[in-house]
Parts: structure tokens; sequence; C-alpha cells
């Protein structure tokens, strides 16, 4: 973080006229100084299946020491009596109150050449071409040119398959998700925040990458690490930085002995699983044609209800 220089904001002078649309709506603790920074979106939300999304933006800012620099004033953006502030009451005393929004965070791991900005935000209820704006409008004041978005959803899936799957603004990019064996993504369907702020930076000329994460329908109320590791190592090679997942896999590794024990003490679930094991070879079967590029999220609430909670 040496090399960034804080600055002295004044919003209408840095920015102009994109200022003076957006100065109800961004608020910079300091402007700095980025070389050939890259996005990194996480939110809460529709997209952020056993806390994928949300939770791999945490865990980047977490492991290399980000610090927040700007905010996203949440006034336009959420409706309050939906997406509540959070209180923290101590002995009658109000300690805090946390109110929904986005954060903008800056790292610069092992002082490489590249910046990275990370966006964690919880997905906004109102004005969201707006939303999108305000972000895209970030990326152009400090010359990001990509842009990743991180989801997670549903699917027919087993906790053991860790499938990642994506979309991208252009060949070249979906190539070097292929060389990382990652899917490519078919969907009609309700889409997120994710989907809309990379149709509009598409249209703008960034490259993005939107990752999806197919995430056990059996599994609730809590986080899917092994996914956030696959997920955290894909991430920095894309971006080429270092990223440690070690605590990740050791988390997985006791996790995923928990749920085989509850599978295994649970003969509903365990034939539910067999069900998905055997349904899984043969769309893999059906598959081979396209080569396993494809996952089509179509269908991705068919799984039996059945979790572990």
């Amino acid at each position: 973080m040496n090399k960034i220089k804080k600055l002295v904001l004044d919003i209408n002078d840095q920015w102009g006229k994109t200022a003076t649309m957006h100065e109800n709506s961004l608020k910079f603790d300091y402007l700095p100084e980025l070389n050939d920074p890259l996005l990194i979106a996480g939110f809460s939300g529709w997209g952020n299946a056993l806390d994928i999304s949300w939770g791999m933006a945490d865990f980047i800012i977490r492991k290399l020491d980000a610090k927040a620099f700007g905010h996203i004033i949440p006034d336009q953006f959420y409706s309050f009596d939906e997406k509540r502030p959070t209180v923290e009451i101590k002995d009658g005393i109000l300690q805090k109150v946390e109110k929904p929004g986005g954060v903008f965070f800056i790292t610069n791991p092992n002082e490489s050449s590249r910046d990275i900005i990370i966006l964690r935000a919880v997905e906004p209820s109102l004005k969201w071409l707006y939303f999108s704006d305000v972000v895209l409008s970030v990326c152009e004041k400090f010359g990001v040119k990509t842009i990743i978005c991180i989801g997670s959803i549903f699917d027919n899936v087993l906790h053991t398959d860790n499938v990642i799957s994506a979309l991208a603004s252009n060949t070249s990019l979906l190539s070097i998700l292929d060389t990382k064996k990652v899917k490519h993504a078919n969907y009609n369907g309700p889409g997120g925040i994710h989907s809309l702020i990379s149709h509009e930076a598409q249209k703008r000329g960034f490259d993005f990458i939107n990752l999806w994460c197919h995430c056990p329908q059996y599994l609730q109320g809590t986080t899917h690490f092994g996914m956030l590791c696959k997920l955290g190592n894909l991430i920095s090679e894309i971006g080429g930085f270092d990223l440690e997942t070690d605590e990740l896999e050791i988390t997985w590794q006791e996790v995923s002995r928990q749920i085989q024990n509850v599978i295994d003490k649970n003969p509903e679930l365990s034939g539910m699983i067999d069900d998905l094991k055997k349904e899984s070879r043969k769309e893999s079967e059906e598959n081979q044609d396209k080569q396993g590029k494809i996952i089509n999220f179509d269908n991705f609430q068919r799984a039996k209800k059945g979790s572990i909670e």
C-alpha cells in the first residue's frame, strides 16, 4: 500500500460532470493512484448461494489486507424495510448501526505491478441501472479494464463436485477459462445484479468475466469452503496474483467429513444423493459430444427437497 498516494478529495474538481451525477451516491476517503487495476465484485443477495459471492470477496479482502477507500451511499439503492440496517446495542447503549450498501477496497498483493479493487456490496433493491453506472464510473475513473463478478446458485450437483461455469465478454477470455476447465454457461431466466453490471460493462468496452459456482441444493445454512478454495485459486490465476487458500482447504476437509456423517445417518438424504449421482452420470454421457464444455442452468431447481441445515 506504500505506493497509494492519498489525495484530498474534491469530488467535483476530480470527477467533473460524472462527479456531479454521482456525488449523492459515492463517498471516498481518498483517491488512490492505481496501476492496471482489476475489479473483483462479490454480492450478498440472490446470487450468493452458500455465501460464495460475498464470502469470496470477504476472504480476498482479509487475506490481502485490502483497505476501504470508497463507499456506495445506500439511500439511492436500498429499501430499508426490505434490507434493514443491523444494530449493536450493549447495556442499553447503541454501539453501531450498519446499513446495507457497498464498499470499495484496494490492495496490491506482493507489491506487484497490478492493483486490485474489491467491491463487496449488498445486491441493490432499487435503481439497478444507476447502481451499475456508479460502479462502472469508478472503474473508468481508476483505469479498470477487466471486471470479474462472482455469483453462486443452487443446482443439481453434489457437495464434492465443485463445478464452476462462466460467461465472458469475448472468446479470448472464454479460451483462457477453457484452459482452467471452467464450463461455458447457457441460461434463460431471472438474473442478478452481476449480469446487469456485465451487460452495461460490455457496452462501454470493458472486458468482463462472470463466474458462477454451482452449489448443492441439499446444503443450507453453511459456507461451501471447498468451492471457495477452488474459486480463490481460479481468480488468482486469472488475475495474476497470489492468494493463499490452504486454510479453506483444511476447513473444507473437516466440514465435508461432517456432511458425510450426516448423509450416512439419513437414509432419505442418502437415497437422494444416490439419485443425483446417477443423474449426473447420465447427463455426462449425454453431453460427451459437447466435450464437457456446456453447463445448462435451465433445470437447476430440479433437485429433490432435502437439506442439511
